[in-house]
């Protein structure tokens, strides 16, 4: 067998692997985001109104409750911007889902629809979005301001890998226990991950940030996007709740991209064979 044929058949096969596994990985990832967001619209309907305003009750109570403090806003780590209190309480606030879901992002101008979880693990960075603990939950109110976190440019998922494409003045809706707030961003910037000077709570205020690592593999910077509540809620932003998350298109377009390259690869390792003509002549390999 020729030698080249073979290099050129193993790249064919390295470059399909290398095309599909993000391809899979991020299809899946979205499949488990839209599953983990009808789970919670499930439970929170399971629950009732009377729950519905309780738990909601109990996040502005929890949100009163907080004191101003320092934070870096870290990559994947839990680092409280207030006092936290209760690390208990906290988890339980607005807990009806199991796996601490707590509500529903969505970020139409670049097209993210992520879960919200409790706290910014490691493990919850890599499934969805983050809330940052000691920063106001994500209920709304004035001098609130609420803290979310998620990743940027994963193979596995997506999450926050285009949240520096968000402009001025466009919105995204947070689905909460049955409430959707809608924030229109009013600034966004580049600091350093000790900048926090910006995520305090502005009196009287209604705010939430999205935060991001800049750039993309080296992540020493921190993208803020803040956004400010819109009243009353849009029409639009509340046929968007009224969704369920839309399915995750199946990539066929990977599949058939990585069938051409496989059949490319094959065509060129079995033309590189020797012909029985040439096996059989003296010296043939």
């Amino acid at each position: 067998m020729r030698p080249l044929s073979v290099v050129v058949a193993l790249v064919c096969v390295l470059g399909v692997a290398l095309l599909l596994v993000p391809t899979a990985a991020n299809w899946f990832a979205t499949s488990d985001h839209a599953e983990r967001i009808v789970a919670l619209n499930e439970d929170v309907e399971v629950i009732g109104p009377q729950q519905q305003t309780a738990q909601l009750g109990a996040a502005r109570v929890y949100n009163d409750s907080l004191t101003g403090g320092v934070a870096t806003v870290g990559a994947g780590q839990n680092v409280p911007f207030a006092d936290r209190g209760n690390g208990a309480e906290y988890e339980q606030i607005l807990a009806a889902a199991d796996g601490g879901t707590m509500a529903r992002l969505v970020i139409p101008s670049i097209g993210v629809d992520l879960p919200i979880y409790h706290g910014t693990s490691d493990e919850v960075l890599l499934r969805g979005v983050g809330h940052l603990e000691g920063t106001s939950l994500p209920v709304g109110g004035p001098s609130t301001h609420a803290v979310l976190t998620a990743h940027r440019g994963l193979a596995s998922a997506e999450l926050f890998t285009h949240l520096d494409q968000v402009e001025v003045g466009e919105t995204f809706t947070i689905q909460i226990y049955g409430e959707v707030l809608t924030y229109q961003v009013i600034e966004r910037q580049v600091v350093e991950p000790d900048e926090t000077q910006t995520l305090y709570p502005r009196q009287g205020e209604d705010l939430v940030t999205l935060v991001t690592c800049t750039p993309l593999g080296i992540n020493s910077h921190r993208i803020l996007v803040t956004a400010e509540r819109v009243l009353p809620t849009p029409l639009d932003s509340l046929e968007i709740a009224s969704q369920p998350p839309a399915p995750a298109p199946f990539p066929w377009w990977a599949l058939a991209l990585a069938g051409t390259v496989l059949a490319a690869g094959a065509y060129v390792y079995l033309t590189g064979r020797p012909r029985p003509s040439e096996r059989s002549r003296p010296g043939a390999a």
